[in-house]
């Protein structure tokens, strides 16, 4: 395969690639085929045992640049590896398994190229099978409150200026994966811009083999310790019990109990007053604090294991130290599953 590529092209497209035979051709013409030309299409394959490499070298296309490792190494150090190689004025990702709609590039080039202020671009996309389009927030303000709930900036979507990442030595970060991705848009958030736009420009392929199924505990404990680096651009320092009172909040099976509301209770005071750089959108940020406390009730009283009067009890307590809105037939099915043990 010829792998002379252009000595600058405008945008490096990285690919990492591994054991990928199902889907892999249709990936590497969705790229091929995008309307704006003017790229590198880094493919880094990290040791296929299957025909990956085969497909890959039927293309004759000089854009095409195949590096094989010798040695498997993981999907992050494939990514780091794409960026130390790039020469492109913008980096584009894409998956082995996804497909890129025509106009993605020239869309997201044309954005970059007139708001210089941004740095990192990604779109809405669709899963393959489902029709339904995955809406992404769209402005950086409303990106950035986003992100304290969880990574809403899809992967394979995303174009971003490759001087700001050697600018600031910024990377992929191995120790955060599955979520090395949510943990370089944080990194990202105080140097400049990033948007989402809202054409849906890819075709997300979910399977069984997929990262976020296969790894889904892992990927929640990464995700929280991106959470946790995200609030520590507010105007506050976290005490160890704070902390670990953030990461039960934000562990899917953990529950609340009624210590937690009356700590909770005193550290919303201390986070509500944590925004006065403004690093948040004053009313976004004062909104994400009200909606954190009805996820925090939520937990207390419908994340029990095993409800019985003594946490009834519990209930009544904690509304007097936080705002619990149920219903009285809400409260009646409360106090019935308190009454016969009810086990989840």
């Amino acid at each position: 395969m010829d792998s002379t590529i252009n000595s600058t092209p405008t945008i490096t497209v990285i690919m990492p690639v591994y054991n990928s035979e199902h889907y892999i051709r249709e990936a590497i013409e969705s790229i091929l085929s995008q309307t704006y030309t003017d790229f590198q299409f880094l493919i880094i394959d990290d040791a296929s045992t299957d025909q990956t490499i085969s497909i890959i070298n039927s293309y004759n296309d000089p854009r095409i640049n195949l590096i094989e490792k010798p040695k498997n190494t993981g999907y992050t150090r494939s990514l780091n590896l794409g960026l130390k190689k790039a020469k492109g004025k913008y980096i584009a990702r894409m998956d082995s398994d996804d497909i890129s709609l025509p106009e993605r590039f020239e869309k997201q080039i044309s954005f970059l190229e007139a708001n210089l202020e941004y740095i990192l671009c990604g779109t809405s996309y669709s899963v393959m099978g489902d029709d339904k389009t995955i809406a992404v927030p769209n402005s950086y303000e409303e990106i950035k409150l986003n992100l304290l709930w969880g990574n809403c900036i899809a992967h394979p979507t995303v174009m971003l200026r490759n001087e700001v990442l050697k600018k600031y030595y910024l990377k992929y970060d191995p120790d955060m994966e599955p979520s090395e991705d949510y943990d370089l848009w944080v990194q990202l958030l105080p140097k400049g811009k990033l948007h989402n736009l809202k054409e849906e420009l890819l075709l997300y392929r979910m399977h069984n083999s997929s990262v976020s199924r296969q790894r889904v505990a892992e990927q929640e404990n990464k995700s929280i310790e991106v959470k946790l680096k995200l609030i520590q651009n507010l105007d506050l320092i976290l005490k160890p019990e704070e902390l670990n009172l953030l990461k039960r909040i934000f562990r899917k099976n953990e529950t609340i109990d009624l210590e937690d509301i009356k700590f909770f209770k005193k550290f919303q005071n201390k986070l509500t007053t944590s925004n006065k750089s403004h690093f948040f959108e004053p009313v976004g940020f004062s909104n994400y604090v009200g909606d954190l406390e009805k996820f925090v009730v939520n937990k207390f009283i419908f994340r029990y294991k095993r409800y019985n009067l003594r946490f009834f009890l519990d209930y009544v307590k904690a509304k007097k130290i936080i705002n619990i809105k149920l219903k009285k037939i809400q409260e009646i099915h409360l106090f019935l599953k308190s009454l016969i043990f009810y086990k989840i």
